[in-house]
């Protein structure tokens, strides 16, 4: 009677052990496999409704991580009522004209070099995608900058009226909300009309991102600062500095704090940027898998989403279609890892990026552990709008997803889950007082925070 009591005992267990956070897991390989599923992949009508009932169908065009959240294999997954309309493309000419003048100007001449310590050194880059046809040799690299360095406004910007909002979810449906201030801005090969080519606020920097918390209370003021560098080889990590009020200063943090997590969520410093990787392009690399049409949801009206959790098809948060339609969009597939030399110790064996063919933003990624264990997957929504002279053009990263799936907790961003569901305030339509870069770019400008 015992070894039957300890029988169903273990076998309780192995129930439980799923909600627990506990999975085996999705082992690397099956990229692998995934990559010579969708080599030849069709079409999908538009008009077609992907739902639980019928998104096998439809496999093909979606990443891996998305598969596993409708074959349930994870505490994280698809809602049972979950639905993707499937609407046109938007792909070409949502490109700032300024932007792609500089792409046409200066891609030709980008180039880089390998240095014995393993290192990548990316040369003559002024401004716009620096491989606008990345080919081999070197091509996953190549693609890795071209998402490096993607298209986003000069001025990335959400005030106290106009913050983001994030939502940390844990396994039992426990939300918690907080309210966040942003200033990204570019500091170098600056191409927006209206700016100068290069700020000085933070000299040898091309990209400063500037980030405060207005809720909890208990969380207030405290901020962050990363600081990209232009010479990679002599800082090929960004410095990131946290501002914490109880001390009133700011720390410095370790080269090793890439896999913190910001604020506490589920993005890591190496996660949190507008086209996701906020890594370098000196000590990291790339291998190309191939080229495939990827659903994604771009064209939508940020009136109708944002409000959470009536905005979204919960407890996972998927967009819901009232939202708008998913498109499919070209995209390449690229491998990510660190250079052998600055491997060891880092959290993820490997980043796979499904980087969009024009903006070149990743749209999607799944990231794995040291073990080889599929561990994350991050949506990055981003969207376009209609602008004034006619036609589309990136606008904002509207929503984003970062799901624990071993752990299953998750942190859902909204640049429209404000009371006014306002999205960014790009370029000159910030207040005046976010274009003091020194404030808002510089270590020195944290201390001004409680002042």
């Amino acid at each position: 009677m015992k070894s039957l009591a300890r029988m169903f005992a273990v076998g309780a267990l192995i129930l439980l052990l799923p909600s627990l956070g506990w999975t085996q897991g999705t082992d690397f390989s099956q990229m692998d496999q995934w990559v010579k599923d969708t080599a030849h992949q069709g079409d999908i009508p538009i008009g077609t409704k992907i739902t639980m009932s019928n998104w096998q169908k439809y496999k093909d065009f979606m990443p891996l991580g998305m598969i596993k959240l409708f074959d349930g294999t994870y505490g994280w997954k698809m809602p049972a009522d979950v639905e993707m309309d499937v609407g046109p493309a938007h792909e070409g000419g949502n490109l700032p004209k300024t932007w792609v003048e500089a792409t046409e100007k200066y891609g030709a001449q980008t180039s880089f070099q390998v240095r014995p310590s393993g290192h990548y050194v990316i040369q003559n880059y002024q401004g716009g995608t620096p491989f606008p046809n990345p080919q081999e040799p070197n091509k996953g690299w190549k693609i890795l900058a071209n998402v490096f360095w993607a298209y986003v406004p000069a001025m990335y910007v959400k005030t106290p009226t106009s913050y983001g909002t994030v939502w940390a979810v844990d396994r039992y449906g426990n939300i918690a909300p907080s309210a966040l201030d942003v200033v990204y801005r570019w500091s170098d090969f600056i191409t927006d009309r209206g700016y100068p080519r290069q700020e000085h606020y933070a000299p040898g920097t091309w990209y400063t991102e500037w980030l405060m918390q207005e809720s909890p209370q208990q969380a207030r003021y405290t901020a962050s600062l990363s600081l990209f560098f232009v010479n990679q080889e002599s800082n090929p990590f960004p410095d990131t500095y946290v501002f914490v009020p109880a001390l009133r200063r700011s720390l410095r943090l370790s080269t090793t704090a890439r896999c913190s997590p910001v604020f506490g969520f589920d993005w890591t410093n190496d996660d949190a940027k507008l086209n996701g990787f906020n890594g370098s392009t000196s000590i990291y690399t790339g291998k190309f898998l191939g080229d495939r049409k990827i659903l994604n949801l771009t064209d939508f009206d940020g009136s109708k989403g944002g409000a959470f959790p009536n905005d979204y098809d919960m407890p996972l948060g998927f967009p819901k279609p009232s939202w708008g339609q998913w498109e499919l969009r070209g995209t390449a597939i690229d491998d990510v890892t660190r250079i052998p030399s600055e491997a060891s110790g880092y959290c993820y064996s490997h980043r796979i990026l499904y980087a969009d063919h024009e903006f070149w933003s990743a749209n999607w990624v799944d990231l794995y552990d040291s073990n080889n264990k599929l561990w994350k997957a991050i949506a990055y929504l981003n969207q376009i709008a209609k602008v004034p002279e006619g036609g589309y053009q990136w606008r904002d990263i509207a929503e984003s997803m970062a799901m624990d799936l071993q752990n299953t907790h998750e942190t859902i961003w909204s640049s429209y889950g404000n009371p006014r569901k306002q999205g960014v305030l790009a370029n000159f339509q910030a207040p005046k007082e976010y274009f003091d870069g020194v404030k808002y770019g510089s270590p020195s400008g944290l201390m001004q925070i409680l002042r």
